[in-house]
């Protein structure tokens, strides 16, 4: 088949999208209607997951399912917006690896609204100020963000959603060569490439700021200084990328938390994150973790913090496969709650991978 034929064949398939999509968009905006009538949400992760594990399940292999999640996720951030748009909050400044992790999963169009904190997201989503907030929750290879926990025991939000992001730190500068003098990035990107750092630029003074788009910022102003950050970040602030994947570890991801205002439907591929403390008797964590066994729970994290204003007293964050409304998982969280104090449910939200 020549080329001409052959692109023919395509203007006819997207003429035949393009009406397609103008449908879907038409029932869409009735959709939104009655939302708005109903006092719902403009975003529905349940729905949105379940609809993309669907579509992905029709593939017959002419394409990559990423592409298709790609594109799907464009589509959806549209129908959000003829719906009357979602305002989703995140750790700014521009170009933040949280940024680009609300940008991945919410789409070009949706308002994306910059946080100098990570507080200060989830004091955005618990006065409905915005539809959702992204907070990162844990790095592959330095843990937890403390910051992140912090919020977590006293919000009213729910937790909707996760993020899994790949993080590829680059050395950024304003000159693309000379020397450097200071180094700007977030504590977690500075230890997640410590030993390159310890390597490379062992004299250089490193500072700790608020996030790694703030990093690059500092770098865009300053003589002989330099960030880590994403690629993504030097073009942004119109900086060299001198080096690229500097992070210590391969393989390098964080996960990132889907704040909301309302609890979500299970989608049949969900896990449930909660918080507890525990009385002070041997054997009292072996017993809580016992409950969840005895029901073949999946217990996918467990991890310990101190207690807030409580010396010596911890806290135990729990991610668990499973959701609220199963009535097995719902007994397993009573008896549960008998072997715990404080006993917290932050929400169940579909797996993201």
């Amino acid at each position: 088949m020549k080329l001409s034929n052959l692109r023919h064949k395509v203007d006819r398939l997207d003429d035949q999208l393009v009406r397609l999509l103008e449908e879907r968009s038409s029932v869409a905006r009735e959709i939104g209607r009655l939302k708005k009538q109903d006092g719902k949400s403009v975003f529905a992760p349940a729905r949105e997951a379940t609809l993309l594990r669907r579509i992905e399940g029709k593939l017959r292999g002419g394409m990559d399912i990423e592409n298709l999640r790609a594109i799907y996720r464009e589509i959806l951030s549209s129908a959000r917006q003829i719906q009357g748009g979602a305002r989703v909050a995140y750790l700014g400044p521009e170009a933040s690896y949280c940024h680009q992790a609300a940008q991945e999963r919410f789409g070009a169009t949706t308002e994306l609204v910059p946080c100098p904190s990570i507080a200060e997201i989830f004091s955005a989503v618990d006065r409905g100020e915005v539809d959702a907030g992204v907070v990162p929750m844990e790095n592959s290879g330095e843990g937890a963000v403390g910051a992140t926990q912090e919020g977590l025991l006293t919000t009213g939000s729910w937790v909707c959603g996760e993020i899994y992001l790949p993080i590829r730190h680059a050395l950024l500068t304003r000159n693309a060569t000379g020397p450097l003098r200071v180094l700007y990035s977030h504590p977690q990107a500075l230890a997640q490439c410590r030993h390159w750092l310890a390597t490379h630029l062992s004299g250089v003074k490193l500072v700790e700021v608020a996030s790694t788009a703030d990093g690059a910022r500092r770098a865009s102003r300053e003589k002989g200084a330099a960030a880590i950050a994403s690629p993504w970040a030097a073009k942004v602030y119109r900086l060299h990328i001198r080096n690229r994947d500097v992070q210590d570890r391969p393989g390098n991801s964080t996960r990132f938390l889907i704040l909301g205002q309302d609890a979500v439907p299970a989608t049949g591929k969900d896990k449930t994150s909660l918080f507890f403390t525990l009385p002070h008797r041997a054997g009292a964590l072996h017993r809580a973790l016992g409950v969840l066994a005895a029901k073949k729970l999946n217990l996918l994290k467990v991890e310990s913090r101190p207690a807030p204003g409580k010396p010596w007293e911890y806290v135990f964050f729990v991610d668990v496969r499973g959701h609220l409304d199963q009535p097995d998982f719902r007994k397993a969280l009573l008896r549960l709650q008998n072997e715990t104090q404080d006993l917290q449910i932050l929400g169940s939200y579909p797996e993201d991978r």
